[in-house]
């Protein structure tokens, strides 16, 4: 076997291997890169994998052209086939592209079928011609030749090449103009470099067209899909500030400071929040109405993150208001719903447990609306659940009248509240901490200080959950009513 390369062969030889090179140094990037959408870098890897195959085919065509054998003759018709097919198969890939860039929503699902029937009336005239040698054939000393019905081998890539260019002009403001001039590019330099092979017989420079072409492109789109990256990048920075900044204004709206009172002996209060997102829907509140009366609030808002963060504001401030307005506790439930109702269009609501403290006595007057039961401990007992009567949420539905209730707080008693976020505590078996674990988590030391008897059950929590994801806000409040000195 004699291998004999004419300078042209040798020309192209080199076009053909400095070709692959540069599209596996772009598969590569391709591979790398962790800025491209998933989509996309699979359309370019797919893509560039297919000009390999077009360009390492053609490469073995040109290297074995004209060398007698059986074996080579067999060799020769596969991978010519192989060639043409992949050609068939780029122009197919171009176009699914264009449809896709060019953004026409009506006729897409249209257009798709047409150009993959298109692929296969490729794919059928390239098997029939291979069988009778009217698109190809090899002569007796396998030299390559174009039969008289090599035209049809380029009727599928031509009419796809149409639809291409009409859909570029028809839909040219849709796309970027970088990414446009991109195609543009890529659909003419073909074109462009048979025209030079026709004087410059016999060089290929049709398939460095094709690389410097289709390297242009993924550039260029590489470039475009950079600074979109670059561009959420920037604003999700934008917002987790902004997230960052409300997170800081909710915390700030709540009690956070402890002791609350050092000069008032009579209670000792701590309360937390902990919010599954940045900024949540709970809240807990607490003041001094006058030198005798203490407020206690504890609140859930339907939803979460922003959202339900200003409407947590708005309903903590009404609730305050009628407090300091001198009303009872089912007054002020009674008002607050009234006024979230006439406002209300979003639908959305709070569960609401709110009592008032006469501290002179220990007489503690509530009203729950929708919330989550209170935990109650008096002197030398232990914490149990106090199954008060619920009333509808607040916001839920216009004309309600809340009920209250008393407790009668003996020095030394405490009382817990939370929200739903502590009993509904999950674990990685989607099992939940319920409020059998949380009543057992606030005996563990019910003689402690209210911050003590937070943390024990936050670390319940923590080690009942594990590395489970937090799903709901955590919010606790603790209250000790002490004897007067």
């Amino acid at each position: 076997m004699v291998f004999s390369v004419s300078v042209v062969d040798l020309i192209n030889i080199l076009f053909i291997a400095a070709g692959i090179g540069i599209c596996g140094l772009c598969f590569l990037q391709i591979t790398s890169s962790i800025h491209l959408r998933k989509e996309i870098r699979s359309y370019f890897q797919l893509f560039f994998t297919l000009i390999l195959v077009y360009i390492t085919t053609h490469l073995a065509r040109q290297v074995l052209s004209g060398i007698p054998g059986d074996g080579i003759r067999t060799t020769l018709y596969t991978v010519t086939f192989i060639e043409m097919i992949t050609a068939g198969f780029m122009a197919y890939m171009m176009s699914m592209l264009v449809v896709a860039v060019s953004k026409v929503q009506k006729n897409t699902k249209v257009l798709n079928v047409v150009l993959l029937v298109l692929f296969c009336i490729h794919a059928l005239i390239l098997i029939i011609g291979s069988i009778f040698d009217f698109i190809y054939l090899f002569d007796t000393g396998n030299v390559y030749h174009r039969g008289t019905g090599y035209i049809l081998s380029n009727f599928s890539p031509f009419v796809m090449l149409v639809i291409d260019m009409v859909l570029l002009i028809i839909c040219r403001k849709k796309i970027d103009k970088r990414v446009k001039m991109a195609f543009w590019i890529y659909l003419i330099a073909p074109v462009a470099a048979i025209l030079v092979q026709s004087i410059f017989f016999g060089i290929q420079f049709i398939i460095f067209a094709t690389v410097g072409a289709a390297v242009f492109m993924f550039s260029v789109i590489i470039k475009v899909q950079n600074e979109k990256y670059e561009k959420q990048q920037l604003e999700r920075s934008k917002i987790k500030t902004e997230l960052t900044l409300a997170t800081r204004i909710q915390a700030n709206m709540l009690p956070n400071i402890f002791p609350a009172f050092p000069d008032r002996p009579e209670f000792d209060i701590y309360a937390s929040i902990d919010p599954a997102k940045e900024v949540g829907g709970d809240f807990y509140d607490f003041f001094l109405i006058d030198e005798d009366h203490l407020c206690l609030v504890m609140a859930d808002v339907s939803g979460k993150g922003v959202p339900a963060a200003l409407f947590m504001m708005a309903a903590k401030i009404i609730l305050a208001n009628y407090a300091k307005m001198g009303k009872s506790p089912a007054e002020i439930l009674t008002s607050a719903n009234a006024s979230i109702c006439s406002s209300n269009r979003e639908d959305m609501f709070v569960t609401v447990w709110l009592g008032i403290l006469e501290l002179s006595t220990g007489k503690l007057t509530a009203a729950n609306a929708g919330h989550e039961y209170p935990v109650l401990r008096q002197p030398d007992g232990n914490f149990e659940l106090y199954k008060d009567k619920h009333g509808f949420v607040i916001g839920g539905m216009e004309g309600l009248k809340y009920k209250e209730y008393s407790i009668n707080m003996k020095p030394g008693a405490k009382i817990f509240l939370y929200t739903d976020g502590v009993p509904e505590a999950t674990d990685s078996e989607d099992q939940l901490f319920g409020t059998e674990r949380m009543v057992a988590a606030l005996n563990k030391n019910p003689e402690s200080s209210p911050q003590e008897i937070l943390k024990s059950v936050r670390s319940s929590v923590d080690d009942f959950v594990k590395n489970a994801e937090q799903f709901d806000d955590l919010t606790m409040l603790c209250m000790e009513y002490k004897k007067q000195l």
